[in-house]
C-alpha cells in the first residue's frame, strides 16, 4: 500500500494492554518528478509509479521483547486513463531482533534460557485500489520462523509465514453530508496458529461523515471494539479500544491504541475536497 496515496505522511501508533506494549512509527510516499514546463507557467510536479515507505517498531509482550524495521518500495501501474484506479505491487526488507526471557520449571525439560536472536525476512503483496473499491492480498515473513520447533512443534520466537486478504467497498450515502459507508474484510491465514473460522475472518465496518471516522473492528469476537479519527487539514488523531463483553472492564485489562498521522504534502487549493483516508 505504500505510494498508495498522492501525499507523504508519518504515522505514529501506539499500543497497549496491561504490562505488554508495543510502538510503531511509519513513513509513505509516491516518489515525484518534475513534470512539463510552460511559459511563465511555474513547474508543477507529478507523481511517478514509485512508491516508498518504512517503519520502526517496539513491541513488549513478555516473555518476548522485538524491535525490528523495514524497507519498502512498490510500484503503482495505472489501470485507466484518468489514473483513479491501481495496481499495486510492493516487497519489503526487514530486520527484527528478538530477546526471549529465561523460563524456569520445576521440570528441567521446560526450563529455557535466555536467548537473543536478529533474523531478515521478507514481505511481499498485491493491490488494487480504485474511487469506490480496494482489494489485495499479502504474505509477510516469507522466510519462516528463524528457529526450530521444540518437542511440542511450537516455536519459540512469535514469527510465522502469514497470508492477507483484505477487501472494502466504500458506499456513497449521501454526497451534500460527505457521508460514506465502507463494510471491508481481512482473512489471515497463519500457517500453524490458527484453527477456528473466527480467528481467521475478521470484519471492519467504517463510517465516514466529512473529516470523522468511527467504526468498529471484530478483531477477537470475545470483546467490543471500537474506533474513531478525526482528521485536520494536515493531521489526524485516532483512537481504538477493545473491551470484554462477558468481564466487567475493570476486571480485565483493556486493550487501548492511539494514532497520529502527520501530511507533509502542501494543499494549495482553498477549496478543499475530502480526499480518501
Amino acid at each position: 500500500m505504500a505510494g498508495s496515496k498522492d501525499f507523504s505522511s508519518l504515522d505514529v501508533i501506539s499500543g497497549w494492554q496491561g504490562k505488554s506494549n508495543s510502538q510503531l512509527i511509519s513513513v509513505n510516499s509516491r516518489i515525484t518528478k518534475k513534470g512539463p514546463s510552460y511559459f511563465m507557467s511555474p513547474v508543477v510536479k507529478a507523481f511517478t509509479n514509485i512508491g516508498i515507505g518504512g517503519y520502526l517498531f517496539n513491541e513488549d509482550y513478555s516473555p518476548t521483547h522485538n524491535i525490528g524495521g523495514s524497507a519498502i518500495c512498490s510500484y503503482q501501474i495505472p489501470l485507466d486513463k484518468q489514473s483513479l484506479s491501481f495496481l499495486s505491487f510492493g516487497v519489503a526488507v526487514k530486520g527484527i531482533y528478538n530477546t526471549m526471557d529465561s523460563v524456569y520449571s520445576a521440570d528441567p525439560g521446560l526450563s529455557m534460557p535466555s536467548e537473543s536472536t536478529f533474523y531478515p525476512n521478507l514481505d511481499a503483496g498485491i493491490y488494487y485500489y480504485g474511487p469506490s473499491l480496494f482489494a489485495g492480498f499479502s504474505v509477510t515473513n516469507l522466510l519462516g520462523n528463524p528457529g526450530d520447533p521444540d518437542s511440542l512443534g511450537i516455536y519459540r520466537i512469535p514469527a510465522s509465514r502469514q497470508y492477507f486478504f483484505v477487501a472494502g467497498y466504500k458506499f456513497l450515502i449521501s454526497k451534500p453530508l460527505n457521508l460514506v459507508l465502507e463494510p471491508s474484510l481481512i482473512i489471515n491465514g497463519n500457517t500453524w496458529r490458527y484453527h477456528k473460522i473466527t480467528d481467521i475472518i475478521k470484519p471492519m465496518l467504517k463510517i465516514y461523515a466529512q473529516d470523522f471516522c468511527v467504526g468498529t473492528y471484530f478483531n477477537d469476537y470475545d470483546n467490543i471494539s471500537f474506533f474513531f479519527q478525526y482528521r485536520y487539514p494536515r493531521f489526524y488523531v485516532g483512537t481504538f479500544f477493545e473491551m470484554p463483553k462477558k468481564t466487567a472492564y475493570y476486571k480485565k485489562d483493556l486493550n487501548v491504541e492511539f494514532a497520529v498521522g502527520v501530511n507533509f504534502s502542501a494543499i494549495k487549493s482553498k477549496n478543499l475536497k475530502y480526499y480518501h483516508w
